[in-house]
């Protein structure tokens, strides 16, 4: 009979002491190298927890036996899973065999924020590894960034984000940036009518191309203004139809989430506070604990 331990704060106090200051320590470190590393771990945390569990099976490479999540079209554009490696080197130095990669992705993800300038989140600990990939359900559970309003909170509310909560995640495109394959078409061949029109031109000099490469990484930033600044800007933009993806924008339009933008928009601690409740049921969804899974020793491949 599997044995089922619930999720805590401090969960390694005694096993690992320093472990989330270790994790937080290299999340500076490499923030401080790598600017862009704080909105890779944000957008882990998103498309690990949302599929199945917060298990780090988004860190896993194609294998013989299973293809790697990675490869999904969903993940498209996802980078710098390297620099968790890095983490989990430091990790294994001080505590070999006790940290899991699910909890690294969890806490990077909370120090990143911070880096940023969001708030800082208490997140319990206590998560293990899956063992497999997911990439058949990867399409069931993440939504696109054209997905109806109706299907993207569904899918938020399978993992227990209501409608608030989901509209301050999205809060997160306040940082980071979009490729232009997945914008170009509501640039081209004709600007998308949600679109504001200088918005628009300005986004064609930074994707010329109807249709871009997806190997060149051409793109535009989330938030043209404070694009590495957590804050409340990202409403303010889409009540001006400046929403980089179409998804942004149907937060306007769609009579259930448009109050919280409003109130997104006109307080930014309001804001914060409603990501970090989200966040945390997020990061609680359906974790592998007790005797499920593993600790992976390298987070690209489960233990040989």
């Amino acid at each position: 009979m599997a044995v089922k331990s619930e999720l805590k704060l401090n969960y390694y106090s005694e096993s690992c002491p320093r472990a989330e200051e270790i994790i937080k320590e290299q999340v500076i470190k490499l923030y401080h190298m790598h600017g862009d590393t704080a909105a890779s771990w944000i957008r882990n945390i998103f498309h690990d927890c949302m599929v199945k569990s917060c298990d780090a099976s988004i860190l896993l490479d194609t294998t013989k036996e299973q293809k790697s999540e990675k490869t999904s079209q969903r993940n498209f554009g996802m980078r710098n899973f390297k620099y968790i490696e890095t983490i989990k080197e430091a990790l294994e130095k001080e505590c070999p065999n006790t940290v899991s990669c699910a909890d690294i992705v969890v806490l990077s993800a909370r120090d990143g924020v911070v880096m940023v300038g969001g708030p800082h989140i208490e997140m319990k600990t206590g998560r293990r590894d899956s063992k497999d990939s997911y990439l058949a359900e990867v399409e069931n559970f993440i939504p696109n960034h054209n997905d109806s309003m109706s299907l993207v909170l569904s899918r938020f509310r399978s993992v227990g984000v209501d409608a608030q909560g989901t509209v301050a995640l999205l809060g997160a495109h306040t940082v980071g940036r979009v490729h232009c394959v997945t914008i170009a078409n509501r640039l081209y061949p004709t600007v998308d009518p949600t679109l504001d029109p200088d918005y628009a031109n300005y986004l064609k000099t930074r994707c010329p191309s109807p249709q871009p490469d997806p190997k060149v990484t051409e793109f535009a930033r989330n938030d043209r203004e404070t694009p590495m600044v957590w804050d409340n800007l990202y409403y303010k933009n889409i009540l001006s139809n400046k929403g980089l993806l179409i998804v942004d924008q149907k937060l306007v339009s769609d009579p259930t989430t448009y109050p919280f933008v409003e109130k997104f928009a006109a307080d930014n601690s309001y804001f914060h506070a409603q990501f970090g409740k989200a966040l945390v049921i997020l990061s609680e969804n359906n974790p592998l604990t007790g005797d499920q899974g593993e600790i992976r020793k390298v987070c690209r491949h489960v233990n040989k």
